[in-house]
C-alpha cells in the first residue's frame, strides 16, 4: 500500500506538472518547490475532478486490507516465509530488468517527452536521477563573439539603419504578464481587447515573429534573458543556476555609459530569488512590494494600475536628474489563472466565452491594456514619453496548448482559423517606439528575448564589442537561429526556417510554418547541430565567469 501510494503521487505529479508548463517532471522541480506552493492557485484551476481517480485504487485496496486485517502472520522459521522472501527477490530482479530492457534502448533519445513515453514515467523518473547529465564544459578561449555570430549565420557587414536612433534617450523596458501576440488587433464579437497596445503598434516597429526563450522560472526566465542575453540553464531557473556570478548586462553597460539602472516589480523580492538576480545583473536599485505596498492588491500584489502609477511618479523624479535612465517594468495583474475580480472588468464578455479559461485570459489582458494606457498617458504627461526608447514585449505564453479543454481549443481555432499550435502559443509581441525617431514598419524577422539587449544597444548607440553575447540586433539581420529549452525538446529551435522538433534523432522531427505565416517549413541538420552548440557555450561562458562577490547583511 504504502509502495502503490509512492507510485500513484508520482503519476499524479507527472499529470500535473505536464498539464501546468508541457514537461515530464523530474527531481529537479523540487528546487522550485517552495515557488510552486506560491502559485497553487493556478497549479490547482488546472485540476480537472477526474484526474482524482487515480487514487481509486487505493481507496478499494485500503477498504480490502481493513476489512482483511486479520490476515495470517509467518514466523520466520515457516518455509511459507522463505518462499515468500524467494518469491519477492525473484520479482524484483525480473521487474528490475525489464526497467533496464526499457532504459538502455531509448536513453539517447532527444526529446525528453519521447524518452519518458519510451521508458515508462517510472523509469524515466529513475534514469534521470542517475544519469550523468551534466553537460560539458567548453573552454573560454573557444567562445568568442567571431564563433557565436558564425553559429548564428549572421552577416558580419550589416549595420542597421536605425543605429543610434535613440541616443542620448532613456530606455523603458516593459514586460507583459503572459502577453502572447493573437492578442494584438484582436476583436471579439466587435470589442477590441487591446486598444492602448494597438494604437502604439500602428506608430512602432512592430515585431510580429517573436518569440519567448524562458525556462521553469518563466517571467524571472524573461528577465534574465532580455538583461544578459544569454540562453536558460540546462536546469531548473536562472535565478537558481546562474545567480552566484558577476553576469555581464545590459544594466551594467549602460551605467558604463552614465544611465541610472532600476527595475520595478510589485511582488516580493524573494519570490523566484530575484533579489539574488537582480545583484548579478547589476541593477542599482530595485522597487519590489516594500515600495509599492498592498494598495488594490489581487494575485501576488498591487494592481497594475497601482504598478504603472508609482512608476511613473519614480520616474518623474530621475528624470529631473542630468543621467538618462533605463528602467525595467514587471507586470503582473494578468498572471495565471487569468481571474480578475469582477471590479477590473473593463469589457463583456460574449455568452461562449463566459467560464472558460480562454475567456479569463482575454478579460485579464484587457484590463492589462486598460493599465498599460494609463501609464502611456502619465508619461506623455510627465515628459518622459517624448525622450525615451520604449520596448514592449510578453514575457511568455498565457495559454499553453496542454492546459486547454475541448471548449478552449474551439474559441482558439475561431481566433486563429486553424488549429492552435506551438508556434502560435510561444509567439509574443515586441513593439518598440521612440517618438519622433523612429518611423512605423512591421518588421517580419525573426526573434526572441535574447535579441532585445542588442537591439537596444543599438538604437541607443551603445557598443556591445565586450560583451559576449547571443542575441543579435534585430535591425542589422534578416536571418536568425533561436535554440529553445524547457517549453520545448532537446534540440529544438526556431529559425526563419520554421519551427523544428527532434524526435528521437534529427531524422525523426517534426515541422510547423512559424505563427505570423510564411513559407512551408524547412529547418536544416546543420540548424540543429548548430543550436545544439549555442546553448552549450552560452552555459559553458556563464558558469565561467568570476563568482559574485555578495554584500555583506
Amino acid at each position: 500500500m504504502t509502495v502503490n501510494l509512492l507510485v500513484t503521487a508520482i503519476f499524479f505529479a507527472a499529470i500535473m506538472y505536464f498539464k501546468y508548463y508541457g514537461v515530464i517532471v523530474t527531481y529537479h522541480a523540487a528546487e522550485q518547490v517552495n515557488q510552486v506552493t506560491a502559485v497553487r492557485n493556478s497549479v490547482f484551476s488546472l485540476m480537472d475532478p477526474y484526474y482524482l481517480l487515480i487514487f481509486a485504487d487505493i481507496i478499494v485496496l485500503g477498504f480490502y486490507f481493513f476489512l482483511n486485517k486479520k490476515g495470517r502472520a509467518y514466523k520466520k522459521d515457516n518455509i511459507n516465509y522463505h518462499r515468500g522472501k524467494l518469491s519477492h527477490t525473484l520479482l524484483f530482479t525480473v521487474s528490475l530488468a525489464l526497467c533496464l530492457f526499457n532504459i538502455l534502448p531509448n536513453k539517447a533519445s532527444m526529446n525528453e517527452i519521447k524518452k519518458a513515453q519510451e521508458m515508462g514515467i517510472l523509469n524515466y523518473e529513475a534514469y534521470t536521477i542517475f544519469a550523468n547529465d551534466k553537460p560539458e564544459i567548453v573552454n573560454t578561449s573557444e567562445i568568442t563573439q567571431d564563433a557565436i555570430d558564425k553559429l548564428k549565420g549572421l552577416d558580419a557587414a550589416a549595420v542597421s539603419p536605425l543605429q543610434g536612433a535613440a541616443k542620448g534617450k532613456n530606455l523603458i523596458i516593459v514586460q507583459l504578464e503572459s502577453f502572447q501576440n493573437f492578442l494584438l488587433g484582436l476583436k471579439v464579437d466587435g470589442q477590441e481587447i487591446t486598444p492602448n497596445l494597438n494604437r502604439l503598434m500602428k506608430n512602432s516597429l512592430y515585431f510580429p515573429n517573436f518569440y519567448q526563450m524562458v525556462g521553469q522560472g518563466n517571467t524571472s526566465d524573461a528577465e534574465f534573458v532580455v538583461n544578459s542575453s544569454f540562453y536558460i540553464p540546462p536546469q531548473g531557473a536562472a535565478t537558481m543556476s546562474y545567480v552566484d556570478k558577476e553576469l555581464p548586462s545590459l544594466p551594467r553597460l549602460l551605467q558604463n555609459s552614465g544611465y541610472q539602472t532600476v527595475t520595478f516589480h510589485t511582488n516580493d523580492v524573494e519570490f523566484w530569488n530575484r533579489g539574488e538576480l537582480y545583484n548579478a545583473l547589476g541593477w542599482e536599485k530595485y522597487y519590489d512590494h516594500k515600495f509599492f505596498g498592498d494598495e488594490d492588491s489581487f494575485f501576488f500584489g498591487p494592481s497594475d494600475e497601482v504598478l504603472y502609477r508609482k512608476t511613473a511618479d519614480k520616474l518623474k523624479e530621475m528624470d529631473a536628474d542630468s543621467k538618462p535612465f533605463y528602467a525595467q517594468v514587471i507586470s503582473m495583474s494578468a498572471h495565471h489563472p487569468f481571474t480578475i475580480p469582477a471590479e477590473k472588468y473593463k469589457m463583456k464578455l460574449p455568452e461562449r466565452y463566459e467560464g472558460t479559461f480562454v475567456g479569463d485570459y482575454v478579460r485579464a489582458q484587457n484590463y492589462a491594456d486598460y493599465a498599460f494606457g494609463q501609464f502611456v498617458d502619465e508619461l506623455k504627461a510627465n515628459g518622459i514619453w517624448d525622450d525615451s526608447l520604449i520596448m514592449v514585449y510578453g514575457d511568455h505564453m498565457g495559454l499553453p496548448i496542454y492546459s486547454l479543454d475541448h471548449d478552449d481549443k474551439e474559441l482558439m481555432t475561431e481566433i486563429y482559423g486553424h488549429d492552435y499550435e506551438y508556434p502560435d502559443m510561444l509567439n509574443i509581441p515586441l513593439i518598440i517606439h521612440a517618438e519622433g525617431a523612429i518611423s512605423p514598419q512591421t518588421v517580419d524577422h525573426v526573434g526572441g528575448e535574447v535579441d532585445i539587449m542588442p537591439t537596444a544597444a543599438s538604437l541607443l548607440g551603445v557598443s556591445m564589442d565586450n560583451n559576449i553575447h547571443f542575441g543579435q540586433d534585430l535591425l542589422s539581420q534578416s536571418y536568425n537561429l533561436l535554440p529553445q529549452r524547457y517549453y520545448l525538446p532537446t534540440g529544438s529551435f526556431i529559425a526563419t526556417s520554421g519551427l523544428l522538433i527532434p524526435g528521437n534523432s534529427f531524422e525523426d522531427n517534426t515541422q510547423f510554418t512559424l505563427a505570423a505565416g510564411g513559407k512551408t517549413p524547412a529547418g536544416t541538420e546543420d540548424e540543429y547541430n548548430r543550436a545544439l552548440r549555442l546553448r552549450q557555450l552560452s552555459n559553458s561562458y556563464v558558469m565561467q565567469l568570476p563568482d559574485r562577490v555578495k554584500k555583506a547583511e
